[in-house]
C-alpha cells in the first residue's frame, strides 16, 4: 500500500474508520462517568467519591494527588470524599481525566512501546507547563489547561495502532515521525469531536499547530499549549523550531514576550515538576 500524501493517508483513516476497521480512542468509564455527573451541575461530593472509590488504583491516585504541594492544605485529606470537597467537582473531574490518561498510552506491541512512551512523556512535559502558564490567565482553569497538554498529540495514538501493518511506515522510522506529525492535529480532531469534551478543550489537539491561529480577544487553551508546545520543543531540532514566533499571537495572548524563557519565570519552574510528579 503506497500514499502519496498525508490527505490520501487521512483519506485511508477515514475509510478505515468507515468500516469500522479502525476504532479511535475512548475515555476509561470511571473517567467518563466523573465527567458526565459533574456536567450535570449537582452531582454531590458523596456521588463522586462512591463512583471514583470503585477503582481502587484512581482512587490512590487520586489520594497521592490531593495531598501533594499542588493542592495540599493546612490539614491532610485521608478520604476520597474529602479529596472531592476539598478540591471541588470541577478539579476533580479534570484530574480524574487526567490521570486515567496514561492508560491509552499503553501500546499493544513491543514495535510501537518506543513512540508511545516518548508521546506519553513529551504530553506530561507539555501538560505541566500549560498548568503552570494558566496562572498567567486567570480566566482559564489549571487543571484543564493540565488536560489540554495531556491531549494535544492524542491523534498520534490511532495513527500508531494503523501503520503498525503498513511496512511502508513501519519499516521507515524516519517516514513514521513525519506522517505522525503531519497527519495527527487532523485524526485529534476526530478524536475530539467524538469525546464529550467541554468545548474550549476540543480544538487544542488540532489547532495548537496553527500558528496564526487567532482566539479574538481573550487566551484560550489552545493559546496555553501552543505555548508550552514551543516551549517544550526549544533547540530540539523539531520542525516547529523554526516557526518565527514573533508572529505567533498566543504569546501576546498570554502576557508574554516571544523571547520569554518559560522556566525563567519567577515559581513557574517549581510548578512543572510538581506537575509533572502527577504522573510517576
Amino acid at each position: 500500500m503506497q500514499f502519496t500524501s498525508v490527505q490520501s493517508f487521512l483519506d485511508h483513516v477515514q475509510e478505515e474508520l468507515d468500516a469500522n476497521r479502525l476504532v479511535l480512542p475512548t475515555l476509561p468509564d470511571i473517567a467518563l462517568k466523573v465527567r458526565d455527573a459533574v456536567s450535570t451541575g449537582n452531582a454531590s461530593a458523596k456521588a463522586l467519591a462512591e463512583m471514583i472509590a470503585t477503582d481502587a488504583s484512581l482512587s490512590t491516585r487520586l489520594m497521592y494527588v490531593a495531598n501533594s504541594p499542588l493542592y495540599r492544605g493546612a490539614t491532610g485529606i485521608n478520604t476520597i470524599q474529602m479529596a472531592v470537597s476539598r478540591l471541588g467537582n470541577n478539579t476533580v473531574s479534570a484530574l480524574i481525566t487526567s490521570l486515567v490518561m496514561q492508560q491509552m498510552f499503553n501500546p499493544k506491541s513491543k514495535l510501537l512501546e518506543r513512540y508511545f512512551r516518548k508521546t506519553w512523556e513529551h504530553s506530561i512535559n507539555v501538560s505541566s507547563i500549560s498548568r503552570a502558564l494558566a496562572a498567567l490567565v486567570p480566566h482559564l482553569n489549571r487543571d484543564e489547561a493540565m488536560l489540554a497538554g495531556l491531549i494535544h498529540q492524542i491523534g498520534k495514538l490511532p495513527i500508531l495502532a494503523l501503520v503498525e501493518h503498513i511496512p511502508e511506515f513501519r519499516d521507515s522510522p524516519s517516514r513514521m515521525d513525519k506522517l505522525l506529525e503531519k497527519a495527527h492535529p487532523a485524526v485529534g480532531k476526530l478524536i475530539m469531536d467524538s469525546w464529550n469534551f467541554p468545548e474550549a478543550l476540543k480544538p487544542v489537539a488540532s489547532e495548537y499547530v496553527n500558528f496564526q491561529y487567532d482566539s479574538a480577544a481573550k487566551a484560550d487553551y489552545v493559546d496555553v499549549v501552543q505555548v508550552a508546545f514551543l516551549q517544550s520543543i526549544a533547540e530540539t531540532g523539531h520542525p516547529a523550531c523554526r516557526v518565527d514566533c514573533s508572529r505567533v499571537l498566543s504569546f501576546a495572548k498570554l502576557g508574554l514576550a516571544t523571547d520569554t524563557e518559560v522556566l525563567e519565570i519567577e515559581g513557574i519552574s517549581d510548578d512543572i515538576e510538581l506537575a509533572r510528579s502527577m504522573f510517576s
